[in-house]
C-alpha cells in the first residue's frame, strides 16, 4: 500500500471515531442567527496613562498644595501681625495713665480736658481728668473759663472726696477761674480722677477755644505740671 492509501485509511478511521456534540453546535447556530446585536458589548480596555501624564498630574497637584500652603501661611502671618498690633496699641479708653486719650503728660502725671456732652445752649460743664501713676501728696488744679458772655458759676464737683480739697471760684479779667487745692496731709491715690466746673453762659453754642487748665502736683519724685485746653463734647 502506498502512502496516499495509508493516509486515506486513517482519515476514514478518524471520521468514524468522531462523535460531534449536537447540542453545542445547535447553540452556536442559534447565536449566529440571532445577529451581532445580541452579543454582549465589551468595554474598551482602559489606556494606561503614560509616565508623562502621570508626572504632569503629580506636578500640578504639588503646585496646588504648595500654593495653598503659602496662602495659609500668609493669612496666619497677617493674623498674627494684626494680633500683635492690637495687643501693643492701647485704645483711647484703656483707662491707664500710660495711654491718655488726649491732653498732656509730664512724667507720672497726665490730663485730658473735654466739654461734657450734657452741655446745652444756656449751660455747660467742663470736665478735666487727672491721671497719676503714683500717689500724690500735693495737687493744685486751676481752670480758666473764658468770659464769652454771661459766664456765671453754677457749681463744681470731683470724684475724690469733697473734704480733701479747698475749692474757690472767682472772676478775673476775661475769665471765670476755678481752683481745687489738695489739703495738707491728704494723699491722692494713683489712678484717674475727674474734676468738673459748671456754669451758665449766653444763649447759643459756646466757643471753648480759649478755655485753659493747669495742674501742678508732687508725688514720689520731682514735681510735675500738665496743662491743656478742651476738646469737643464726648
Amino acid at each position: 500500500m502506498d502512502e496516499s492509501d495509508e493516509l486515506h485509511r486513517r482519515l476514514k478511521e478518524t471520521a468514524r471515531a468522531h462523535h460531534p456534540d449536537r447540542e453545542r453546535m445547535r447553540a452556536r447556530i442559534e447565536r449566529g442567527m440571532a445577529g451581532p446585536g445580541t452579543r454582549p458589548a465589551r468595554s474598551p480596555a482602559p489606556r494606561p496613562a503614560s509616565w508623562v501624564r502621570v508626572a504632569t498630574a503629580a506636578a500640578a497637584a504639588t503646585g496646588v498644595l504648595a500654593a495653598g500652603a503659602l496662602a495659609l501661611d500668609a493669612v496666619m502671618d497677617d493674623g498674627a501681625d494684626r494680633a500683635r498690633t492690637v495687643a501693643t496699641t492701647p485704645g483711647p479708653s484703656s483707662g491707664t495713665p500710660d495711654s491718655p486719650p488726649a491732653g498732656a503728660r509730664d512724667g507720672y502725671l497726665w490730663s485730658d480736658g473735654v466739654l461734657d456732652p450734657n452741655s446745652n445752649a444756656y449751660w455747660a460743664q467742663s470736665n478735666i481728668t487727672i491721671g497719676t501713676d503714683r500717689p500724690l501728696t500735693s495737687l493744685t488744679l486751676e481752670l480758666r473759663v473764658a468770659q464769652t458772655g454771661g459766664v456765671r458759676d453754677t457749681g463744681s464737683w470731683r470724684t475724690l472726696p469733697e473734704e480733701d480739697f479747698t475749692v474757690s471760684v472767682r472772676p478775673e479779667t476775661g475769665a471765670l477761674v476755678y481752683r481745687w487745692t489738695l489739703k495738707d496731709g491728704v494723699t491722692v491715690p494713683a489712678g484717674e480722677h475727674v474734676f468738673a466746673a459748671q456754669y451758665n453762659h449766653a444763649e447759643g453754642e459756646r466757643d471753648v477755644g480759649d478755655d485753659r487748665y493747669t495742674a501742678v502736683a508732687t508725688g514720689s519724685g520731682r514735681p510735675v505740671e500738665v496743662r491743656g485746653g478742651f476738646g469737643a463734647a464726648r
